[in-house]
């Protein structure tokens, strides 16, 4: 995947940047991004929807290399809720996945958690789990926004 430099790999001084950076490389199609914003330590864990237990850094690269294969992919989060505490951040996002055309629905929902601690090297994802949504949180998304696409 080619590299997009407005894609930051500085250090990101508060789980919401680190956040932002991830949800940014996606939108980029750019795994290397992506697994910027992923911590080097320990054993990351990653969830696709309706997908398999991912540990390691080397399994989630390769199943972000296999999702973005095809470029980029048009995810925003949406209705986020944060629990903060000094070294660790659980965000809780419903995200807005649009579909191509003619899917028969402009977007679907997914349900993601997204686990962020401070390190060293600034604030790093240590989890991503990600489950298919429903009709009632698109409901959500549909009445909290004035947009249909």
């Amino acid at each position: 995947m080619p590299r997009n430099p407005s894609v930051s790999s500085a250090p990101h001084s508060s789980a919401e940047a680190a956040e932002a950076a991830f949800y940014e490389a996606l939108q980029a199609g750019d795994a290397d991004a992506v697994m910027r914003v992923w911590t080097d330590d320990d054993d990351p864990v990653c969830v696709h929807p309706g997908g398999a237990r991912l540990v390691g850094a080397a399994a989630i690269r390769a199943s972000y290399e296999q999702l973005l294969g095809g470029g980029a992919l048009a995810v925003a989060p949406e209705c986020v809720l944060r629990t903060v505490t000094l070294g660790c951040a659980v965000h809780n996002v419903v995200e807005r996945v649009r579909l191509p055309p003619g899917a028969g629905a402009a977007f679907a929902c997914v349900l993601a958690t997204n686990v962020y601690l401070r390190t060293p090297q600034g604030w790093r994802l240590v989890l991503h789990h990600a489950s298919p949504g429903t009709i009632d949180e698109a409901g959500e998304l549909l009445a909290q926004s004035d947009r249909l696409h």
